[in-house]
């Protein structure tokens, strides 16, 4: 389908951006619980790595932070002064910066109906995730509202932990062709919760109109899952005929590589063996939560923390497959320090959609001035630095609020208000 390009939609980091730790199974969240936290900083350094993804030639597009404090959950779970405070907590996190986790999106030339298809991710294991689904398609509704093109779905219902696109991965031969679409799901009963589940991942390839043939169910390794890796993205990335992977992302890797084989038989592997890089350190660094894009050159590009660069085991690795002229031709660090310390890498942050760009609604495009816009707003109204007992506090709930508004405003979208 002429047209067709992948988009990458971040997250910008909202002005709540800080660490309450409330996401167990993530290591890095939970390691800096009561630390303060910068999110100016945080926020910019987003907006920096989207603007180096489009000097690169690439799409780039964005979402919104959502409303916070939230009203609704401070309503309907009558937050008050004595309310524990990791309720109180949940009400103004900002982990909607984390757009992988926004929805799972099948691009048109993989549906029924020619269309693409976008589900938002219900996110129910975790309550301060569980409030974002409603906001987050009402953004989605707006962004991808030409229903020629676009059906945006409800979640599927809570009794299925749905996490979107951090356990779902596209192996295509090019974005415009259709694909093989591979979801990662994970068995209950380890260490930490397995966010996603099987039935949830089932039932979007059903809502999608996807080809049974074309998809592929796989088990995410509990090993992984205990260690940290609480969603795929965090073990495998794919892109085009390219699976980056650890060893031990898959429950049984032999039938896992057979499946996904059987269903897109020119796929190119590139495994990172547990002998060269631990899953811990890999876990550590996030080096699989990484954007692997392809360049206008062809060429394929992963965008990596700049944690990756400090780890001997890791980066030796990076620079062995560099070498070897696989498919893989660059590693481009990047520094997401603040989302980092929260437990969410580059991949983290942001949503792949394939479309035509000019099918999407052009406020939620950046360009260079947007993002002079975005950068000033965030500048001038975003906290330089909360401290642990400021969440919650009716004066910071004031600076965030305006906060949000003056940035809905300059982008023109006061309807998300």
């Amino acid at each position: 389908m002429s047209g067709l390009v992948e988009i990458n939609f971040d997250g910008i980091v909202g002005p709540t951006h800080n660490y309450a730790g409330l996401s167990p199974g993530n290591i890095a969240s939970v390691s800096h619980r009561g630390d303060a936290s910068f999110p100016r900083a945080a926020a910019l350094q987003g907006v920096a790595k989207m603007r180096r993804n489009m000097e690169r030639g690439l799409a780039q597009g964005f979402l919104l932070p959502l409303p916070r404090p939230n009203p609704v959950l401070l309503r309907d779970l009558a937050i008050g002064p004595d309310t524990d405070r990791a309720l109180v907590a949940a009400a103004w996190s900002a982990s909607a910066m984390w757009t992988a986790n926004a929805a799972t999106v099948s691009p048109a030339p993989d549906t029924a109906d020619g269309r693409c298809h976008l589900t938002p991710a219900n996110l129910v294991t975790m309550a301060h995730r569980a409030q974002e689904w409603r906001d987050t398609q009402a953004q989605l509704k707006i962004a991808f509202g030409d229903t020629r093109h676009f059906e945006v779905h409800d979640a599927i219902p809570p009794s299925f932990g749905d996490e979107g696109a951090a356990n779902h991965m596209r192996l295509c031969d090019s974005h415009d062709a259709p694909g093989v679409e591979v979801f990662v799901y994970g068995r209950p009963g380890g260490r930490f919760p397995a966010r996603q589940h099987e039935q949830a991942s089932r039932a979007v390839a059903r809502l999608h109109g996807l080809d049974p043939a074309r998809c592929v169910f796989v088990e995410q390794n509990p090993a992984a899952i205990a260690a940290g890796a609480f969603h795929n993205d965090v073990v495998a990335v794919a892109n085009q005929n390219v699976l980056f992977t650890h060893e031990l992302a898959f429950a049984d890797r032999k039938d896992a590589y057979e499946a996904i084989f059987a269903a897109f038989p020119r796929i190119h592997v590139v495994e990172v063996p547990a002998s060269a890089v631990s899953l811990e350190e890999a876990i550590r660094t996030y080096l699989f939560n990484a954007q692997l894009l392809t360049l206008p050159s062809g060429e394929m590009a992963l965008v990596v923390p700049s944690e990756c660069q400090v780890s001997a085991s890791v980066w030796a690795w990076c620079e062995s497959m560099l070498a070897s002229n696989g498919p893989i031709r660059h590693v481009i660090p990047v520094d997401v320090r603040q989302s980092m310390a929260n437990g969410g890498g580059p991949a983290c942050l942001r949503l792949r959609v394939v479309a035509d760009p000019a099918t999407v609604d052009a406020r939620f495009l950046l360009d260079d001035m947007k993002a002079q816009r975005i950068e000033s707003v965030i500048a001038a109204h975003w906290p330089a630095r909360i401290e642990p007992e400021q969440v919650g506090s009716d004066e910071l709930a004031k600076v965030v609020i305006e906060a949000r508004e003056a940035l809905l405003s300059v982008l023109s979208l006061d309807e998300l208000a």
